[in-house]
This record gives C-alpha cells, sequence and structure tokens, in this order.
C-alpha cells in the first residue's frame, strides 16, 4: 500500500502489500478511500484528558471490512457501558495514514486507540512519546503468553512495549504448480542454486519466473531485500537496517550483482520497473509468470478472488543459505494514546479485541493471537504458511525498516542499478551514504 515517491506513497489498490495492510478479511479484495476522522472524545497532544466513557479508534480499515470490526466493538460498548466511535481512513496506506494521525495528536485531537504498522512507521509515536507504555497492560492481561512473542517484538521499541500487535505476516514465493510441472520442477527450491537453477528451467519453457513490478519500488524491493539476506546472513543484515554496518560491503555489492542478474537473465517481467504491482502480484494466478513474493494475503486476493482451488498453487520461503532461515515480515497493531484519560478502558478494548473469538469473528487471516489461526478448511495455504514457516524469524520489510525519506532514495538506487546507470559498487556507496544521513539526523 504504497506509492513512491509522489502521492499516494507507501499505498497501493488491489491486491499489493500495502493495499492490504488494511485488509483484514479473506474476502477483501481491494481498497478504496470513504469514512475520514471525527467525532468522539478523543485526546492527544497537551495535558491528560478527563475520564469519560467515550472512546475513539482510528483505524485504516477497509470498507468491506470496517463493519467486522465495528460489530466486535458494539459488543465490548455493550458490556462495558462505554459508546466507542471508530473511525477509518481506508486505502490510504502509510503515505497519509501515519500524517493524519500525527496532526490529530499534535492538534489534541487524537484518538484513544489506534492501529498502526511496526518498524519505522510505528517507532515514531513510541519514540515521542504519543502512545502509552503498555508494559502494566501486558501483565494485567497476559499478553506475553496470548500473542506471538516475536510479533511482541516488533510493536516494542527502545525496550518499550509500546503496541498490541496482532497481525504478523510474513513474505515467501506463492507460486503456481501447473507452471512449475511444466518445467519439469517437481518440488520447491531448498538452496538458492537451486532457486536459480528452477529460474532457468522456467525460462527455457517459456515462462517468466518472478513476478514483481517496479514501479513505485516497493514490490521489487522483496527480491533485493531476499537477496541481501542470502548474501549477509541474519546478523550482518539486522545490523544494515539500523546502520549498525556499512552497506560498503562486499556482502551488500554481491547481492545488488544478483539483483541485476536477475533482470538481465529475464527472471522478472519484461519492463519490470514500470509494471504496476498490482497488476503484475495476480499474473502467477493467471499463469503470467511462475510465482510473486507475497504474503498471505494473495491466497484471498489474488487466488479465491480469481475463483482458482487453493491445490493448484503452493508456497515456500525463499531459500538463503543462511541459519536461522528467515524471511521478510512486518506486525501491525493498536497503540492507546498517552494522554488519553480512558487508558484502562482502551486497553481493555484492545484486550476484547485480540481475543480468539474476536479475530476469527473479523476474520483476520495472519492473526498474532493463539487460538486464531487462520482456517485450514477455507484457507489452505495460508495455514499450510504459518504451521511451517509462521514460528520463523523475520527480517523487517524494507520499507517499514527505513523512515520514508531514505526508503525513496533507496529506492531510487534500485532503479537506478536496473537502469544501468549506477553498478553495484556504486549502488552500494549511495546506499551507505542514504543510512549514513539517517544515523546522524
Amino acid at each position: 500500500m504504497n506509492t513512491f515517491p509522489t502521492p499516494p506513497p507507501r499505498s497501493m489498490s488491489t491486491f499489493s502489500r500495502r493495499g492490504f495492510l488494511g485488509l483484514t478479511s479473506a474476502a477483501a479484495l481491494g481498497a478504496g478511500l470513504s469514512a475520514c476522522t471525527g467525532g468522539g472524545t478523543s485526546t492527544g497532544g497537551g495535558a491528560t484528558q478527563a475520564a469519560s466513557n467515550n472512546l475513539r479508534l482510528f483505524t485504516y480499515e477497509d470498507d468491506s471490512t470496517i463493519g467486522l470490526l465495528k460489530a466486535q466493538v458494539k459488543k465490548f460498548d455493550e458490556q462495558n457501558g462505554t459508546t466507542t466511535t471508530v473511525d477509518s481512513l481506508p486505502g490510504s496506506g502509510a503515505a497519509v495514514y501515519p500524517d493524519k494521525l500525527r496532526t490529530e495528536l499534535l492538534g489534541g485531537k487524537g484518538p484513544d486507540v489506534w492501529r498502526i504498522w511496526g518498524g519505522q512507521i510505528g517507532s515514531p509515536f513510541a519514540k515521542a512519546k504519543q502512545a502509552l507504555d503498555l508494559s502494566k497492560y501486558y501483565d494485567k492481561y497476559g499478553w506475553d503468553s496470548k500473542l506471538n512473542t516475536t510479533a511482541i517484538s516488533g510493536m516494542t521499541f527502545d525496550g518499550v512495549k509500546s503496541g498490541v500487535p496482532f497481525v504478523q505476516l510474513g513474505l515467501g514465493a506463492w507460486y503456481n504448480k501447473s507452471l512449475f510441472a511444466k518445467a519439469g520442477v517437481s518440488a520447491p527450491p531448498t538452496t538458492y542454486a537451486e532457486l536459480e537453477a528452477v529460474n532457468d528451467k522456467l525460462v527455457a519453457v517459456g515462462v517468466t519466473p518472478c513476478g514483481l513490478g517496479g514501479k513505485y519500488g516497493w514490490d521489487i524491493m522483496r527480491l533485493f531485500e531476499y537477496l541481501l539476506e542470502h548474501t549477509s546472513g541474519p546478523e550482518l543484515h539486522d545490523k544494515l537496517l539500523t546502520g549498525g554496518e556499512s552497506w560498503d560491503r562486499p556482502e551488500v555489492v554481491e547481492a545488488f550483482t544478483l539483483f541485476k542478474k536477475w533482470q538481465d537473465k529475464k527472471w522478472l517481467p519484461q519492463g519490470a520497473l514500470a509494471l504496476d504491482p498490482s497488476d503484475v502480484e495476480p499474473w502467477y494466478v493467471q499463469g503470467k509468470t511462475a510465482y510473486t513474493i507475497a504474503g498471505q494475503w494473495t491466497e484471498a486476493g489474488a487466488i479465491l478472488a480469481a475463483k482458482k482451488s487453493p491445490s493448484g498453487f503452493g508456497n515456500f520461503e525463499l531459500p538463503t543459505d543462511k541459519s536461522p532461515a528467515r524471511h521478510s515480515g512486518f506486525v501491525e497493531g493498536y497503540m492507546v494514546n498517552a494522554k488519553t484519560g480512558n487508558a484502562d478502558k482502551a486497553a481493555a478494548l484492545i484486550d476484547f479485541i485480540v481475543q480468539p473469538a474476536a479475530q476469527k469473528a473479523m476474520n483476520i487471516t495472519a492473526s498474532t493471537v493463539k487460538g486464531a489461526e487462520p482456517d485450514p478448511k477455507s484457507l489452505p495455504l495460508s495455514a499450510e504458511w504459518s504451521t511451517k514457516y509462521g514460528k520463523n524469524g523475520f527480517y523487517t520489510i524494507q520499507d517499514q525498516a527505513f523512515p520514508k525519506k531514505q526508503a525513496d532514495q533507496y529506492f531510487s538506487v534500485q532503479s537506478d542499478l536496473l537502469q544501468g546507470k549506477v553498478d553495484p559498487e556504486a549502488a552500494s556507496k549511495k546506499m551507505q551514504e542514504i543510512i549514513s544521513a539517517w544515523a546522524k539526523s
């Protein structure tokens, strides 16, 4: 759900990862703009507000799923004597929603509870102490034992539990079994060398291997970040994302070299840089590409939306040849306004939402809540991913790892490399300049 560098950055429509960050229903197919914010007795900057029975929750829930959330909030209100206003800014992605939220908080009209992504999107609210430290509520409600511990770390900033995660999505390869069979591939690759061999076999039978679109930068980024995990390994990769190590190094040069190789060997669609991710991601379902790099949303958004049987498709974790095995991932959760006078009620609302029954009622397909795993009958591939890879660690998806300015610059480097304007060595040096300037600021 993002477009870079011009509006609406970090926001997309159908089938893209950012487009689906705001979707929780298995049936959700796209994102549209509708209701904005307003109403309620929200709190924000300035002095802590007086307690009341009125709450306001701000989210980016899609129009097709907002009713499911509102139904659960209504149940909470009926049980607790509260009145909760639910406002949504659907389809806006990280381009608009965080800025809208930040403006409200600074103006003293922020919500009591808000939904937010982890990484560098949620971090500023925690560091500015606009988000409440929820440690005591973790103790009160036992969230540490009820939620995925990896997801909790994704909403923990500088050691402070500033958010409660309810969605954790991992990205892997989602593939068309019939096209793999056409190329004589009987099983997913388990090493990077095997993946390259699979690509060559697919090209040999006239099939484009990996469907990614370079328009906006963030989709084709999924390939580069995977290659960086392969060449650098988990420890170095994590340090690169925080500026703890220099990008001007052999491992990064190797990743950029492989990135260019994927284009030059036609393992990506022709003219990939100009392609819209929302068009390209479902191509593996349509038979135009063999696989894409996506998360569990693609089962509902591409396979089921095309009225295809999930049995004709599969998924696998992209092999990195490193230990521990990891994939790209991100979390989403809820934060509480540090200035709200209704902290206890806000925390109670979140606890209600992260109960297994509520998660299932809202059709959350990648829940962090134990007991709310995907239903293998309706979403067999999502359930399979959760079982096989859901407990593996993940590196922060890179358009969440960096602030918007640095992400925009990073995407420009990717584009310049694939266009031949810079070589891998120059790309590595440029990335170091970008990250170094960020670290200093």
